[in-house]
């Protein structure tokens, strides 16, 4: 955790962690396999596929590794990007509620949509999230615990 560690608040401290799903490598893993028959097949044409199967897997490398979603004793913060960033930072009192969407294979694979609906109208969809029910449910205890002290 690079940016969170940098920039954590005197007496902040990390409660909560989550990551984004492996399930973010099986289009790209699909896209090799699909590209090794391909060569046996057509033979360039599938070389193609590979390679461009190879790239997808290292975007979802990056994007996995790099993307941070936290929950402090002060804030929720998500972060992704390796050269450009984007961050979402919300104070506990800003946060209103969390909404959680899952599709058939997200219920099945444990992976879903996370929304944060900040106070003012502030609407943070955090794509691809593992277990987020435990996210939200862990971020919930967090704030009420320590918004209660």
């Amino acid at each position: 955790m690079g940016y969170v560690d940098n920039n954590l608040m005197a007496g902040e401290a990390v409660i909560y962690e989550a990551k984004i799903t492996w399930m973010n490598y099986l289009p790209s893993v699909f896209s090799i396999i699909v590209g090794v028959v391909l060569v046996k097949l057509f033979g360039v044409f599938g070389y193609v596929v590979v390679v461009l199967g190879i790239f997808s897997f290292m975007g979802a490398f990056i994007t996995r590794w790099t993307t941070e979603l936290v929950v402090t004793s002060k804030r929720v913060i998500h972060k992704t990007g390796l050269i450009s960033r984007k961050t979402i930072e919300l104070n506990h009192s800003k946060v209103e509620s969390y909404y959680v969407e899952q599709s058939i294979l997200g219920r099945i694979f444990d992976y879903g949509t996370i929304i944060i609906h900040g106070t003012g109208g502030g609407y943070n969809p955090i794509r691809d999230v593992d277990s987020p029910l435990r996210f939200r449910n862990k971020a919930m205890e967090i704030i009420d615990t320590y918004q209660n002290r």
